[in-house]
């Protein structure tokens, strides 16, 4: 079964990896990029201090300890203890994936930190605002991330596949303590 999974992981990753053309390239670069999506961050922070005044610094705690735990879980509990090769860095692929301006990543890729933080954010930003297109867009933004790191050859898709789920997870976790903690403590259930 194991193998049927890996089998079918490589199979997925060689052919959305084969779809590339110069101008793709670029724009996965620019997608999978940190610091591109510095603007979407800080938008979303101006929103929340907006609509929830100084309730804003308590959707930012909680969003951090998203970040933090889907970032930090996903390199030292999986990556670490997995040791799954990336596909850009696994021999029996080399020539096979598709690699944009030489760019590897680090050694091992499960799971994706990536779409981790990404569906991490998703999710916790869904579950705060509960606005339809929100949730939408952001969950649509996270899976384009996501997609970009197979595009890259730097992550398998079952890797992507367990980072989302991981992210989705933690803030699913995160939002459900607050409303514990918020029950006991008579603060307001909804942001």
């Amino acid at each position: 079964m194991i193998e049927y999974l890996h089998d079918l992981d490589v199979r997925m990753l060689l052919f959305l990896n084969s779809m590339n053309s110069p101008f793709i390239d670029k724009l996965m670069v620019f997608i999978s990029g940190k610091i591109e999506w510095l603007p979407l961050y800080l938008f979303l922070i101006f929103w929340m201090f907006y609509r929830f005044r100084k309730k804003g610094w308590l959707f930012l705690a909680l969003t951090i300890l998203v970040f933090a735990l889907s970032d930090l879980g996903s390199v030292h509990l999986f990556k670490n203890v997995f040791e799954r090769l990336r596909p850009s860095r696994n021999p029996e692929l080399e020539g096979l994936v598709h690699l944009v301006n030489g760019y590897r990543g680090g050694m091992y890729g499960f799971i994706s930190s990536h779409a981790a933080n990404t569906f991490g954010l998703a999710v916790m930003v869904s579950l705060i605002f509960r606005e339809r297109w929100l949730t939408i867009s952001m969950l649509s933004w996270a899976t384009v991330v996501s997609y970009s790191r197979i595009y890259l050859g730097v992550h398998y898709p079952f890797d992507v596949l367990g980072g989302a789920i991981w992210g989705s997870l933690m803030a699913i976790l995160v939002f459900l303590l607050y409303r514990k903690i918020a029950a006991h403590q008579k603060l307001p259930e909804h942001l």
